[in-house]
């Protein structure tokens, strides 16, 4: 065989594997990596869209109620609150129903309700936490028992054993681990990035409560 022949031969042969046979040569495991895959892309867009809602500045808004509660105009107030479906709009519309109660009271009806939003903000986080985890764990189970079946199938050969055999046991394996990191990864980072957003909302939630406070405070 020729210097030529050696080189050009790879190139005739196609050794292409497209993504799905990859995945079905993953074996059963592939089948609760790619479901937790799904579930993660879900919970990501559906809280971003939510988080993104409640995420609205609200200067604009306290201005509107700090003008209407100094006038004493309380139904427009909450009338006003009824009109904003966000966060802060109804920790300041518990705030205002309680004008005429001790100041500990609203502050607590507030905390309260703060309390409430941050559980709603914060919903399926812990879902999306899991499967950071738990999808790398499922590749590499999945990688164990592909190389358990392998060194079974190298066990059983009578002879020497034929290195494709020995390749194509040990990549088969190794292809849930992998999904299993890019699932994994993905997650962890939509969860830290859907963290970093509630944080800035329950900044934004604490800083409107005490401006509402302050208002109330102030001398009429």
């Amino acid at each position: 065989m020729t210097l030529a022949q050696i080189v050009t031969q790879p190139a005739t042969k196609d050794q292409t594997i497209s993504i799905m046979e990859l995945a079905l040569a993953g074996g059963w495991l592939m089948i609760p990596i790619v479901l937790s895959s799904f579930v993660a892309i879900y919970i990501f867009v559906e809280r971003v869209i939510t988080i993104n809602k409640a995420n609205e500045s609200p200067d604009a808004f306290i201005g509107k109620i700090k003008e209407l509660v100094l006038k004493g105009d309380i139904t427009a107030a909450k009338m006003l609150c009824n009109q904003h479906d966000t966060p802060v709009a109804r920790m300041i519309e518990k705030g205002v129903s309680r004008i005429g109660s001790p100041l500990k009271n609203i502050e607590a009806s507030i905390e309260n309700v703060g309390k409430i939003e941050l559980f709603k903000l914060e919903k399926n986080l812990s879902v999306l936490a899991t499967v950071s985890g738990a999808a790398p764990m499922m590749g590499f189970l999945g990688t164990v028992i592909g190389m358990v079946q392998a060194f079974i199938s190298i066990a059983q050969e009578e002879g020497s054993v034929s290195p494709k055999l020995l390749a194509d046991g040990i990549y088969t394996a190794m292809i849930t681990t992998v999904a299993g990191l890019i699932v994994g990864i993905i997650a962890y980072l939509g969860y830290n990035f859907l963290v970093t957003r509630v944080s800035k909302v329950v900044n934004k939630m604490e800083y409107s409560a005490i401006e509402f406070i302050d208002l109330l405070q102030e001398p009429r």
